[in-house]
């Protein structure tokens, strides 16, 4: 064998054996995704309260105490959270029967106006629906679901303490294990030195930005999408609003589902086609000026990802982690081009260059 097909040879080798590790990598992540979607949400809320906890660190304040206010602060936030998502769902399960009897006079008469003949719709009742599905299923799964929910803001927690008082750890570990090398570019180039520890500040640097930035923005969006729906009376507006915070980390899709539940509520409660659509269309411009001019303008063209590449990055994490995995797709895409910027290996910036858009 000659010496250039024993190079092709070990370049087809290490090709193979890359796929089939990232195979493997995403099936450990699916196998074990009770343990490491709290640990991934623990590091995103590390990198959230970082330049908070910088600030502490300079006031002199121990680092106990700051990971105790920051566990505290979580804490309340999902105790306040949970407390009005629960209040607002006891009042929907209160008025359900009417939202029902609405909604099937609703599809009844549009049914008959649009000269549909099918009794399915014009004697639409959707308590047939309800009566076909397994009461006790679907007690067993929202259970099922509280407990999970339960663990797993309790593991983010766990996870969150460790990460807090182990990052700068493993920082040092990683500087130390390359500053050997380092030392040895600046005898020999030295506008080469320190190169790995600059990147990998660069990295935690501009991973920080971007979840603090989309957190921000998506905050934002929520914000004035519940004032919108509160200014024009829409009942459980801070419900939506919250909902619209969660999915805007799912592109395309979250703006889309977002809209589509509140402009449903206010179909029923309103029983008119032109009010909704007026909150509908108002709900859409202001997802699509905060989505395609404000947050491009923030970000501006270094966290640029090919729409290919959010789409793919949608469907592998969606399938690994499910709706967790479409709202972490994102920033774990943006996350990894990150990482490749500081690469100077051709195939990492070839693949760099393939996710940019």
């Amino acid at each position: 064998m000659s010496c250039m097909e024993r190079q092709n040879f070990d370049s087809v080798v290490k090709f193979f054996v890359s796929v089939i590790g990232i195979i493997a990598i995403l099936a450990v992540l699916k196998e074990l995704q009770a343990l490491f979607i709290p640990f991934v949400i623990a590091y995103f809320l590390f990198f959230i309260f970082h330049p908070v906890n910088v600030y502490f660190e300079k006031k002199k304040i121990p680092q106990a105490v700051t990971i105790i206010l920051d566990v505290v602060l979580m804490a309340l936030v999902i105790w306040g959270l949970s407390r009005l998502v629960l209040g607002s769902a006891s009042q929907i399960n209160q008025e359900l029967p009417l939202y029902i009897t609405k909604l099937n006079h609703i599809v009844s008469t549009a049914a008959i106006s649009l000269g549909v003949q099918d009794k399915a719709y014009t004697d639409f009742q959707i308590d047939q629906l309800f009566s076909m599905l397994d009461v006790s299923a679907i007690a067993e799964g929202f259970f099922s679901t509280t407990l999970s929910f339960i663990s797993t803001v309790a593991l983010v927690l766990f996870f969150f303490i460790f990460i807090s008082s182990g990052h700068d750890k493993i920082y040092e570990a990683i500087k130390n294990r390359f500053e050997e090398k380092d030392l040895e570019k600046k005898e020999e180039n030295p506008t080469e030195a320190f190169n790995i520890k600059d990147t990998f500040n660069h990295i935690v640097q501009q991973v920080q930005k971007y979840i603090l930035t989309k957190f921000l923005i998506s905050l934002l969006t929520g914000t004035i999408i519940g004032t919108v729906l509160y200014l024009f009376n829409v009942k459980f507006f801070f419900i939506w609003a919250l909902l619209t915070v969660f999915l805007n980390f799912i592109p395309n899709f979250g703006s889309i589902i977002a809209v589509l539940f509140p402009a449903l509520m206010s179909l029923i409660q309103f029983d008119s086609f032109g009010y909704t659509l007026l909150i509908l269309g108002i709900m859409i411009i202001i997802q699509n000026i905060i989505g395609n001019i404000v947050e491009p303008k923030v970000f501006g063209s270094s966290l640029g990802i090919n729409p290919i590449v959010i789409l793919i990055s949608l469907i592998v994490w969606g399938y690994i982690w499910g709706v967790v995995g479409m709202l972490l797709s994102v920033p774990l895409t943006a996350i990894l081009k990150i990482t490749l910027t500081g690469s100077k290996s051709p195939n990492l910036r070839l693949i760099r260059e393939l996710m940019s858009n």
